[in-house]
């Protein structure tokens, strides 16, 4: 073995040095910033008992520990690819699946609790003091340890001047002999002791939600602050072991049906929870009527105004681009900049300055032109004027990608079909646009699938309307299934409706795919005569 040979195995016998550097103190940093979010968000998430989100955080959090720590070289890819790999995770793929969850089920108002908390919320609406019941002086208990109060109760006295303490454990008779008085005050009770005001403030709530069994399926609950309480009788009597809701009065049994407490008459119980309803949303776009009617007709001007908007645009930005496109014209550049304007301009400052120029009453252009024309309030006006302002929205898009794809056609195909005979016209047709639309149809079809779903330009321009008249849900004559999905989740008369709006969603995804997946198809014949 050489010198050489010697020293290097040294080297490796000896521990490594860790060298503190900008960079590493940068990725402790980072490191430090990941685990402290962890550590603060996990205890919310395991109170909330979301469980998926606790399991993630923290297989995420060690994973990076690991990865960002380790000097062996297979991970130094994973370093790039983890972040975006969890940012993907978490802003994508949970929020797609969470969105296909949600369509299978009655998410809305009126069903945004859980089971366990909407059954605490009828019980506890079902239970209040009539006239007959007793009421009752109430003063607050608690037992001290250490200054903190492990125990609430309360110290009760009823009208005859009979005295209890009431436990959640149930009521207990006391005499004076378990009363600690001073100066004409009761100040405690066995154990207890009466809080002031000061010590009851920070656990009101606990003393609101105290039930004190009193027999015969009645409870005592503080009615008037913490200085009174009732004998109270429940209205609803829940069975754990059917699952059913009775009322004590009526003796009508209520059972659980997609969410809610539903009696034989269809009275329901409010209010309901999240439950799992399968294919419901779905159907009930085909076969309800209040829905299948207003579906149908936003169904059918989501497909005009996507394929209205792209054969506009289209048309208008190629014509503008063969126009501009003479190597002879004077200006070119500057009309070229011009064109791009709308482009450059943000989407919806556009299209609300359009909603101020199309007003009927104050609107530029009817008192410009001396009209009265109703241009955003009547149904075909409306449609029309969306069409107008998408186009004026998008030509420049069509513009530049038609630029760029005449200038990429060689201008010896074009001599060729001169020399040949054709004519401009023909040259065009049979020439040019073939190959142009090699280039341009697959943004054709992305394309369709933006106007598709343009929601901006609807919601910010008409907002949907003008509304069609007697419809179940809020649809409007310009609304497309986008802008139709948002309003039945957040702007229904009748409650949003969630699961109904994710199932919309889902069938606009799939009509969408579909489409695109057929044009993409056809588009192999322009690729066919270009080879």
């Amino acid at each position: 073995m050489t010198g050489t040979d010697v020293q290097q195995e040294t080297r490796r016998d000896q521990p490594r040095r860790v060298s503190f550097t900008l960079g590493f103190g940068a990725k402790l940093l980072f490191l430090a910033v990941v685990n402290g979010f962890a550590v603060f968000g996990l205890p919310r998430m395991i109170e909330e008992k979301a469980w998926l989100f606790a399991v993630f955080t923290v297989v995420a959090t060690l994973a990076i520990d690991w990865i960002y720590l380790s000097s062996k070289g297979s991970t130094l890819p994973l370093k790039y690819l983890i972040p975006g790999t969890i940012l993907l995770l978490v802003f994508q793929v949970w929020p797609v699946l969470n969105t296909a969850y949600i369509a299978f089920t009655n998410l809305g108002t009126g069903n945004i609790l859980t089971f366990d908390q909407a059954l605490d919320q009828i019980l506890e609406g079902s239970t209040f003091p009539t006239d007959d019941d007793p009421r009752l002086d109430a003063r607050p208990l608690g037992i001290l340890e250490d200054e903190e109060i492990t125990e609430i109760a309360l110290y009760l006295v009823d009208e005859e001047g009979m005295q209890f303490l009431g436990t959640v454990d149930g009521l207990e008779e006391v005499t004076d002999e378990d009363l600690v008085v001073e100066e004409d005050r009761v100040v405690a009770v066995g154990d207890y002791v009466v809080l002031g005001l000061a010590q009851v403030s920070p656990i009101q709530e606990e003393f609101t939600a105290l039930e004190i069994p009193a027999g015969d399926n009645r409870l005592i609950k503080l009615t008037r602050g913490v200085s009174g309480a009732s004998l109270v009788s429940p209205s609803l009597d829940y069975d754990s072991d059917t699952g059913t809701l009775t009322d004590v009065t009526t003796g009508i049994v209520y059972e659980q049906v997609e969410g809610t407490f539903t009696a034989p008459t269809g009275e329901t119980i409010t209010p309901g929870w999240r439950a799992v309803i399968g294919f419901d949303n779905f159907t009930k776009v085909f076969t309800n009527e209040n829905i299948r009617g207003p579906f149908l007709r936003v169904f059918i001007w989501t497909f005009v105004f996507a394929i209205g908007s792209v054969f506009l645009t289209f048309v208008v930005g190629l014509g503008l681009a063969i126009t501009l496109n003479q190597p002879d014209m004077k200006g070119q550049r500057f009309y070229r900049s011009l064109m791009v304007i709308p482009y450059a301009l943000p989407s919806f400052l556009s299209a609300l300055i359009w909603a101020g120029l199309l007003n009927q009453e104050f609107g530029v252009i009817n008192e410009f032109l001396n009209l009265d024309v109703p241009w955003l309030r009547d149904q075909w006006w409306a449609k029309g004027s969306t069409l107008l302002v998408n186009t004026w929205l998008g030509f420049p898009y069509m513009f530049l990608i038609s630029t760029g794809a005449l200038q990429a056609i060689p201008d010896n195909l074009k001599e060729a079909a001169s020399i040949d005979g054709a004519t401009s016209r023909q040259s065009f047709r049979l020439v040019t646009l073939p190959l142009l639309l090699v280039s341009l149809a697959p943004l054709l079809i992305a394309s369709f699938a933006f106007n598709f779903n343009n929601f901006n330009t609807i919601f910010l321009l008409t907002g949907g309307g003008p509304p069609i008249q007697g419809a179940q849900t809020p649809a409007g004559h310009t609304d497309i299934l986008i802008s139709y999905t948002y309003r039945l989740a957040f702007e229904s008369g009748r409650g949003a409706d969630f699961g109904l709006a994710a199932g919309i969603g889902i069938l606009i995804f799939m009509i969408v795919a579909t489409i695109s997946a057929i044009s993409f198809k056809r588009t192999a014949v322009f690729e066919e005569l270009n080879q």
